[in-house]
């Protein structure tokens, strides 16, 4: 059985044990969704069941691939009527960020379990709601931090909880890329913010994990470089620093205006261990430590060929065997309303009005 299996107990059963599918009603029908979607058909847990879409036409063409009856279809402004159809039971929110508090809301309202993107929402207090709407429908929510789930991730947090590279003192990490023109993710009305609200996030909930500790300290800025007119609503670049209780620092940085692959780095009183790339596929995890000076170094080298959408099957398997089994997720709304808090923190210090 693999780590991630081991790590997340009941997942390598599940898969066996025969147990009805749970069905998906897919909310907005964009990139994200089709990398979900493509996971649960690859997955034997799970099954899409229903289609909410502004666009027809798309949607009866995706539907026609998944299987899903024309009946099940829904549009943004009738979707409420899903709470009749029994073959839906969860619900994955795929919409721009500032639209996942309304349909998380609503489809809590109608009876449906809640697997939302990431970020969680655009405030903390529609973060908030969210928990709060969940909770009274008695239905559970997740949110979708896929390598929470990720073998290459769960290796390397075993590696720092067995001390392998001894007390860690920092961690670095950088995330972003040089985004186009038109996308929705450079109006703050849609995104919330820049990229810190998109890939930066990467970078912090990576930064919690691998220390298992909560920030008690922020230092923050932000800085527009190119002046084209994409950064009209939001910022170009992100930098910020943490401080952990045990006294681990972390520094991370996040960019929309260019190349920047993804990666963390760990520094430890007995070595280093980085992973590069926070994406779909083509993880690797590098190391290098030793038990002492004159103590002969271990070094790994382990790149992950899994290829999307490998994740989201993993993703989708959790949530379902939690539906099923009356488990609470591992990355409930409590988990994003944290990251959601810590990134209003960080736009404070760095003179931005806070989320």
């Amino acid at each position: 059985m693999g780590l991630a299996a081991q790590m997340l107990p009941g997942v390598g059963a599940f898969a066996q044990s025969g147990e009805r599918k749970v069905g998906y009603c897919v909310i907005g029908l964009g990139r994200i969704a089709d990398h979900f979607m493509r996971g649960v058909k690859e997955g034997s847990t799970s099954t899409i069941t229903g289609l909410v879409s502004g666009h027809r036409d798309k949607a009866e063409r995706i539907a026609a691939q998944y299987g899903v009856p024309k009946s099940s279809i829904y549009s943004y402004e009738d979707m409420d009527k899903m709470r009749e159809n029994k073959a839906i039971d969860a619900v994955y929110v795929a919409l721009p960020n500032s639209m996942h508090a309304e349909y998380t809301i609503r489809s809590a309202k109608a009876g449906k379990h809640v697997l939302c993107e990431k970020p969680m929402c655009t405030s903390v207090s529609d973060a908030e709601a969210m928990i709060a709407a969940c909770k009274a429908a008695n239905v559970k929510l997740m949110i979708a931090y896929r390598l929470h789930y990720e073998p290459t991730t769960l290796r390397a947090i075993k590696l720092i909880q067995d001390g392998a590279v001894g007390q860690v003192q920092s961690i670095v990490s950088a995330n972003g890329f040089n985004e186009s023109a038109g996308e929705w993710r450079l109006n703050k009305a849609l995104s919330g913010g820049g990229p810190l609200m998109d890939v930066g996030i990467y970078c912090l909930n990576a930064m919690r994990y691998l220390t298992r500790e909560e920030p008690v300290k922020f230092a923050g800025f932000v800085s527009t470089i190119d002046k084209d007119g994409r950064f009209d609503t939001v910022e170009e670049n992100t930098s910020w620093t943490m401080q952990f209780p045990s006294g681990i620092q972390a520094s991370c940085t996040t960019t929309y205006g260019g190349s920047m692959p993804g990666f963390y780095r760990v520094y430890g009183s007995k070595g280093w261990l980085q992973v590069d790339e926070f994406g779909y596929q083509g993880l690797r995890l590098t190391a290098r430590y030793s038990q002492g000076r004159g103590s002969p170094a271990t070094t790994l080298d382990e790149p992950n060929l899994e290829k999307d959408p490998k994740q989201f099957v993993r993703e989708a398997d959790h949530f379902t065997e939690c539906i099923l089994k009356d488990r609470a997720p591992r990355t409930a709304g409590e988990e994003g309303l944290l990251d959601m808090q810590y990134m209003r923190e960080i736009y404070r210090v760095a003179g931005v009005t806070a989320l």
